[in-house]
């Protein structure tokens, strides 16, 4: 024999009630079925009864709604002929019933406890009447003749011896007799009085559960609609799934936190008699579900899914009088119990000094009053303090039995919430450690929930969303080349890299979601106007996990952000120079700052394009070696330019022609100034331990100062005029074997950037086209330097660099 429940949703629509008669008729097996009032009607029965106790003649509509709604379903469900009429019968006798006992309330305008509970019973008293004769062979037992409860401290608690002898008298020759057994869930008698009390909302649950462990059933089956289960909330977090099997204290930790699948009692009674609980989805009972069962036998995962509570407020019980004084707590608990204010969450310092506990938002002040009320005289001396309470918060529970298997779950829980900017204000774990729970902000709920799915492997992949500021040559490029990776990473990596803003200089998109590589240029093009102001406030207020900006401009204004996104914990990649070259206290308030707030400040495309020639220096210092000197031809543009001269071709020429091959900037001063150089320079510099600014490097230009001065094409008109002089003195180089190099250098930490000849033996001699090289001395590396050469411009290398810096911050 098995026990079914149907909740409200199962049975508050034809389609939905239809798959009821569909599914129950096709057991092969005695089953009893527990059914809740049509959905929504507990609800409408409350609400019409608060009308009527305010003398509201609208409650007669209500109660109007009420009837139509139930005479509609039979109409609908139930054919034609004497079945329809003598239900028609029944519940129009229901309701008349409970049309006197409004009218009572109206009268008299009270609603007592006792009248409540009696009009609340009638959803469910109603629904199973029309349950009953909607399938074949079912007869109907009232759930009043054997549920029953009894009065405790105001509150109607289950009497379970009891109730377990009245089920098994009331289903002695159940199976003899019958295959399908209705039975109203939710309601029930108290075992005294008679009068009618209910088992709480979501109550229908409970009854289930009781007549299954009462019965000993093989299953119990709880068809509601969802598939199960789900590792997390899926209107918060769009790759949750459906967990297919817990343990009983998995299921019963993730209902106390919020997880609505299941009324948390309903646990209990099948779990003493190992009864296992199938969660079903009435409309795709196809679904396999959730099953839950003492020995799930799931050892793949530590965490299993994540809970949360919205609307949560945390009062804070604190003094020196609590240090090592026996029954302080409890007092609290005590007091709050005595007002019926529930605790689901208990956090205490080793030192005693403090208690947090956690409540809904609903009840803090008056837990705030008689907590007060209760250590008036300790507050009173100044031995405690008055209670104070934070509001608008959340509670996240991570549940999972295996996690006491794993160690440092917690510590990589914590670590992950911190490099995201979330802030735990309080937490608690038992010795079971099967749940950990904290709480958090209410607006970084869903920011915390996506964390923790992400980083724990409950998503299907890893999720990194990125900001991608400039879609000129390097942007563009990096957009193509994520575009092309994202299908190989997600299936060999696991990792997904998810855009989720662009911005150009013009016009800026954004969607949590993800944006569409494809079609990204022409949304660009709708979007709405971008501006740095609203690029700040739509970056940080996304407040998305795992986020990173990714500059790839040159502006000043855009690298003026970054210090922003790092008090909000994203992380920085910037093909821009201009933040590791200003000025020397913001580039170490920044590095600063990445370091303290956990995120990464990344720049390696500043200096050589992709080559890895930053990271090559930090893990050389990392490693505790020192750098005494730097060599290097760091401008492919003058590198370019200095290749390609020759005979045939004069100096001007050659350019017209790096602009011309995208080499140089569309001015070219810029270049030839050897500005470029300098911040190359002084970024490696300050990489590799020496405080250097702009200003300190001394600049040896091999272009006359006036030619700097005016507009572009004042320059480009008198550039030729240098055509004689460089031919010249580059047919003595010819003779001599030697040729032009650009070269930064540092040593015994004074920096400059000069054109030097170089000779045939010279590593830097046979330096081809566009490429950049830096010999690096260390105490290690001293009489045999570290070279690195390579392509060191070009936007699909220096794009690639970028990416490999995205791709860094991934494998954290």
């Amino acid at each position: 024999m098995k026990v079914m429940k149907f909740g409200g949703t199962a049975v508050g629509s034809v389609e939905s009630i239809l798959n009821v008669k569909k599914i129950v008729e096709a057991c092969n097996e005695p089953a009893v079925v527990i059914v809740s009032a049509l959905g929504g009607i507990t609800d409408k029965l409350i609400q019409t009864s608060e009308l009527a106790e305010k003398g509201d003649i609208k409650y007669l509509d209500a109660y109007e709604e009420m009837v139509e709604r139930h005479q509609q379903m039979i109409e609908a469900v139930i054919p034609a002929g004497t079945k329809r009429e003598q239900l028609l019968e029944t519940v129009n006798a229901l309701l008349a019933d409970l049309k006197s006992i409004y009218q009572g309330v109206y009268l008299i305008k009270d609603l007592s406890e006792k009248t409540q509970n009696v009009i609340v019973s009638y959803g469910e008293r109603i629904s199973s009447n029309i349950v009953t004769a909607l399938i074949e062979g079912a007869q109907r037992y009232d759930a009043l003749d054997f549920i029953k409860t009894e009065k405790k401290q105001g509150r109607d608690e289950l009497q379970t011896e009891l109730t377990n002898t009245l089920v098994n008298k009331a289903f002695e020759h159940f199976e003899s007799k019958h295959k399908v057994a209705i039975v109203p869930g939710f309601i029930a008698t108290d075992r005294q009085t008679g009068e009618v009390t209910n088992l709480g909302r979501g109550g229908s649950d409970y009854t289930a559960s009781l007549i299954a462990a009462a019965l000993d059933a093989n299953v119990l089956e709880i068809w509601t609609d969802v598939d199960g289960f789900m590792t997390a909330d899926p209107r918060v977090i769009n790759t949750a799934y459906t967990i297919d099997k817990l343990s009983y204290v998995e299921a019963m930790e993730l209902c106390n936190f919020g997880a609505k699948v299941v009324y948390p009692p309903t646990i209990y009674p099948v779990c003493i008699k190992n009864i296992p609980i199938l969660i079903k989805n009435t409309f795709h009972p196809e679904a396999p579900g959730t099953i839950i069962e003492q020995n799930c036998g799931d050892n793949t995962r530590a965490i299993k899914g994540i809970s949360s509570i919205t609307g949560t407020s945390l009062i804070n019980v604190s003094g020196l009088s609590m240090v090592g004084v026996i029954g302080v707590n409890r007092r609290i608990f005590s007091v709050l119990a005595e007002n019926g204010i529930s605790v689901f969450m208990v956090s205490q310092a080793s030192s005693e000094n403090s208690t947090s506990i956690g409540v809904r938002g609903e009840d803090a002040a008056k837990a705030c009053e008689v907590l007060n009320a209760e250590f008036a005289k300790e507050i009173e001396t100044g031995a405690m303090y008055r209670m104070k309470v934070e509001s608008d918060l959340a509670t996240v529970a991570v549940v999972g039995e295996n996690m006491k298997h794993t160690p440092g779950i917690a510590g990589k829980l914590f670590g992950t919430l911190g490099r995201n900017g979330i802030s735990v204000i309080a937490c608690a774990q038992g010795a079971s450690e099967t749940n950990i729970s904290f709480v958090v902000e209410g607006k970084s709920l869903r920011k915390t929930l996506n964390v923790i799915h992400d980083s724990f492997f409950l998503s299907e992949y890893q999720v990194l969303n990125l900001f991608i500021c400039g879609v000129g040559t390097v942007g563009g490029s990096l957009i193509e080349q994520i575009a092309g990776q994202r299908e190989r990473l997600m299936k060999e990596r696991g990792l997904k890299l998810n855009v989720v803003g662009i911005a150009s200089g013009h016009n800026a998109i954004f969607c949590r979601e993800g944006i569409d590589l494809s079609t990204y240029r022409e949304e660009l093009k709708k979007g709405a106007p971008g501006s740095i102001e609203r690029l700040k406030e739509e970056v940080i207020g996304m407040n998305i996990f795992n986020s990173v900006f990714v500059d790839c401009t040159a502006s000043a204004e855009v690298a003026s952000l970054y210090h922003d996104f790092f008090e909000h914990s994203i992380s920085v990649v910037a093909a821009n120079k201009v933040a590791a070259s200003s000025a020397y206290e913001n580039y170490a308030k920044l590095k600063e700052m990445a370091r303290k707030r956990g995120v990464k400040f990344l720049f390696e495309t500043n200096v050589g394009a992709g080559l890895p020639i930053i990271n090559t220096i930090n893990d050389l210092k990392n490693s505790g070696d020192n750098i005494l000197k730097l060599e290097a031809v760091l401008s492919g543009t003058l590198n370019y330019i200095f290749n390609t001269i020759s005979g045939e071709i004069p100096f001007s020429r050659t350019v017209r022609l790096a602009k011309e091959e995208g080499y140089a900037e569309p001015d070219p001063r810029i270049d030839l100034s050897g500005k470029d150089v300098i911040r190359k320079l002084v970024i490696l510099s300050r990489e590799a331990g020496y405080r250097i600014n702009q200003e300190d490097v001394e600049a040896h230009l091999f272009i006359p100062a006036e030619l700097f001065e005016g507009d572009i094409e004042q320059f480009w008109s008198r550039l030729d005029e240098l055509d004689a002089d460089f031919e010249a003195r580059r047919k003595v180089l010819e003779k001599e074997h030697k040729r032009w190099r650009f070269v930064a250098r540092l040593v015994d930490g004074k920096a400059t950037v000069a054109l030097e000849e170089v000779s045939e033996h010279h590593p830097f001699y046979d330096l081809e086209g566009s490429n950049n090289i830096i010999l690096i001395t260390t105490e290690r590396y001293h009489d045999y330097p570290m070279l690195i050469q390579g392509y060191g411009a070009g936007a699909s290398v220096t794009a690639a660099g970028v990416f490999a810096d995205i791709m860094s911050i991934a494998n954290i």
